[in-house]
């Protein structure tokens, strides 16, 4: 048995922070079941759920992020949870896991708000007894993201290419129509989501990380998350030709890395700052 659990240990260590917080989903999802199954209720994590009513809220503040881990239907749990793995490689990727998890959280965040001023503020359109589940509205921040970050990336669809910009519209088209539908409070959540997302990529793109306060409260989180410590050390040189660092600094990093402190330079200095090698590389990552 202590085998057993150093072992899962150690192969959860391995998996990307999207990939772990998969795997929590997964666990709640279990428990919920388990638990509707003995407590003969359709609603086993009540007290997780993020409520329509303001009042109810307030008594409950925490579910303005615990919701995003109820999952009940095992098809919203698929879609939500191949979304989040597929977005999210394609985030880590380019980006920084920091980074990453601001937008996702603050899109559970935003959809949240979202969820509750519709609710509150159009009480006759939509049904007052609702409560809030899943992590829609942080998958549709971290996809807009992307869509808003590379418009113009082209991802290979059956036989021929789409660009990102184009699904980017056709995710909110489709969000938008399902406000007339049985899902309304889902799809005003998926709103609050990709409003963040595409905010919070096109200040990118300027050099303005919006999330940078938000990022204190997450030190406790990322550390749950967080692998073994890196070897690497900084060096600070007086000159450089990439980002501060001498080629053959440059060179020994991995690609991750270097798009890292590109990444960084952007954030403080702004996109212009880049020399013509900088924005190169960032380019063929890109593609």
């Amino acid at each position: 048995m202590n085998n057993f659990t150093q072992d899962f240990q150690h192969k959860f260590k391995q998996l990307n922070v999207f990939e772990k917080l998969i795997a929590v989903n997964i666990v709640v999802f279990i428990l919920a079941q388990i638990l509707r199954f003995a407590l003969k209720t359709s609603s086993s994590l009540a007290w997780f759920e993020l409520p329509s009513d303001i009042y109810a809220f307030l008594m409950q503040p925490w579910s303005i992020i615990t919701y995003a881990f109820v999952h009940y239907e095992f098809i919203h749990t698929l879609f939500n949870l191949l979304w989040l793995y597929f977005i999210g490689r394609m985030f880590l990727n380019m980006l920084p896991t920091k980074l990453a998890l601001n937008v996702y959280f603050l899109g559970i965040i935003f959809g949240a708000l979202a969820f509750l001023l519709g609710y509150n503020l159009l009480p006759g359109f939509f049904n007052p007894s609702s409560k809030l589940v899943g992590a829609s509205a942080g998958v549709r921040a971290l996809i807009i993201f992307m869509c808003a970050y590379i418009p113009n990336m082209d991802l290979r669809f059956f036989t021929f290419n789409i660009k990102l910009k184009h699904i980017g519209i056709a995710i909110v088209a489709i969000d938008f129509l399902g406000l007339f539908g049985a899902n309304a409070g889902g799809n005003l959540a998926h709103f609050g989501g990709s409003i963040l997302g595409y905010f919070y990529a096109t200040q990118f793109t300027k050099g303005k990380d919006i999330g940078k306060g938000f990022e204190k409260y997450m030190d406790s989180f990322m550390a749950l998350f967080k692998n073994k410590p890196s070897n690497l050390k900084t060096v600070h040189k007086k000159k450089g030709k990439v980002a501060g660092y001498t080629k053959e600094e440059f060179q020994e990093f991995n690609n991750q890395k270097k798009i890292d402190i590109i990444l960084d330079k952007i954030s403080k200095s702004g996109y212009d700052s880049l020399t013509k090698e900088e924005k190169e590389l960032l380019f063929r990552a890109g593609k």
